[in-house]
């Protein structure tokens, strides 16, 4: 049994830490304390809460020490692993994010990676995870920190940039959606009972949320040799992996989608798209798949509006108040998400192959070094080693690496708290195509001034009152 300390940065958290929680409960061989931080003390006091209850539940495999941390540091100090998972802001900046765009007739799936939305997210993130980023130097240098917040890259370029020593790397599950859906396509098309994906080998490259698989195989079967004959029968009509949805529910469920987009994307590229298509879509012009709710439609993917967020957030705080407070049962369910299997194959439990973010030191070479990638990697025994990947198409890497230099460059102006800089990124983005400089640049004040309460710690704003 190993004995170790996770500081969970965003230990108030809704989603996430219920979902870590109850896979740590569900795993064997490990065992010790989770110092749960959060400005929010009285959501980290809940979920302490909540975790003390699972302990208790019969079916709790590990059982462990929950703490609330009055300070960053308190937190982070002795900690073996880190895990970042805010909201940087409040669903009020997220609405201006998503929402003001659509009056220059911008229209956002996520909002929370690329687009006018993504860069202005960027802006309050990257000043936060500076912070985070010297706190671990100075708390626990050599502790692996896992980030789960979006925008997930420029995240992750902010750890690696302030603490260049950082042990880090970045976690995402949509590729698994990807993989569940290849499997769904070996299931159509050969007969074959539905396989695990983890029976797939895959390889996979590109920057978070706009992921490419380029080799998929079972056993000695090319998946993706498979796709034009399931794409002659389910284009169409749209198929979604997730298991027991209808076609439709895609009308309803606003994280079912029809994988159109993926499909026509594979059409045309002869690779596949890895991540769902609220994502993808936000990576190119807006004229191919989001010039307009009645598009989204069409392509069978939601644009997912804030107003959801909010009462979803509602609906999950009630939740968790009522287990905190033992008017609820604790339900224990192993999640999907890989994060305690990494976890423990660096501590030395086996190795796993599994896709994450970290910097490019030339494992995706069609990329500029030092950007951070998401590809595979090897996780063993105190190490994350990332494996060369296959050469994207040209016409692909032509498209990631616009978003890229995107997020490069919108970094570059954050950490110089240059608005100029960064106007000059969000001018950039696809789904800004339309817009004439001048559209833009109201556009951009507007976003600022909508959400200046969180920006006005570190930029200067005087210009845009």
């Amino acid at each position: 049994m190993k004995h170790i300390k996770l500081a969970y940065i965003g230990g108030g958290s809704k989603a996430w830490a219920r979902v870590f929680m109850n896979d740590l409960a569900l795993t064997e061989g490990l065992t010790g304390e989770i110092a749960l931080y959060d400005i929010d003390q009285e959501a980290a006091r809940r979920n302490q809460a909540i975790g003390r209850r699972i302990n208790e539940h019969p079916d709790t495999l590990s059982r462990w020490d929950y703490t609330v941390s009055s300070s960053l540091d308190e937190a982070l100090t002795g900690a073996d692993f880190v895990a970042c998972s805010i909201l940087p802001g409040t669903f009020d900046e997220m609405h201006s994010d998503v929402h003001a765009p659509e009056a220059f007739g911008i229209w956002q799936s996520v909002g929370d990676t690329v687009g006018p939305g993504g860069v202005l997210r960027a802006m309050r993130t990257v000043p936060i995870y500076e912070e985070f980023a010297r706190a671990i130097a100075r708390c626990c240098p050599n502790a692996w920190v896992i980030n789960l917040t979006n925008p997930m890259t420029i995240c992750c370029k902010t750890l690696f940039d302030v603490f260049p020593g950082i042990r880090a790397f970045g976690c995402c599950h949509e590729v698994f959606n990807a993989e569940d859906f290849l499997c769904c396509v070996l299931q159509e098309e050969l007969g074959i009972p539905r396989p695990d994906r983890h029976e797939l080998v895959i390889d996979a490259s590109g920057i978070n949320h706009f992921t490419w698989i380029t080799e998929a195989r079972y056993r000695d079967t090319d998946v993706l040799a498979l796709l034009p004959h399931f794409m002659e029968r389910f284009f169409e009509s749209g198929y979604c992996e997730k298991r027991g949805v209808s076609p439709d529910d895609w009308r309803h469920d606003p994280f079912c989608y029809g994988n159109r987009v993926k499909m026509d994307l594979f059409r045309r590229f002869g690779v596949l798209a890895a991540a769902g298509d609220r994502h993808l879509v936000e990576f190119l012009s807006p004229g191919e798949y989001l010039s307009s709710p009645e598009a989204a439609e069409a392509w069978q993917f939601h644009l997912t509006t804030v107003a959801y967020r909010k009462a979803d957030q509602r609906r999950k705080v009630e939740d968790s108040v009522a287990v905190a407070e033992g008017r609820k049962s604790v339900v224990l369910q192993r999640s999907p998400e890989e994060l305690i299997a990494l976890m423990k194959a660096i501590l030395g439990f086996g190795a796993v192959i599994s896709n994450a973010n970290t910097v490019n030191r030339g494992q995706m070479p069609q990329l500029p070094l030092g950007s951070v990638v998401e590809v595979n990697h090897v996780f063993d025994n105190d190490s994350v080693r990332p494996i060369l990947t296959n050469p994207l198409p040209d016409a692909v890497a032509a498209l990631v690496l616009r978003n890229a230099l995107n997020i490069e460059n919108t970094y570059a102006g954050i950490k110089a708290r240059d608005l100029n800089l960064i106007f000059e990124a969000f001018l950039a983005q696809p789904l800004c195509s339309r817009l004439t400089s001048a559209q833009a640049e109201e556009l951009f004040a507007t976003m600022i001034l909508n959400t200046r309460e969180y920006l006005e710690p570190w930029y200067d704003l005087g210009a845009l009152q």
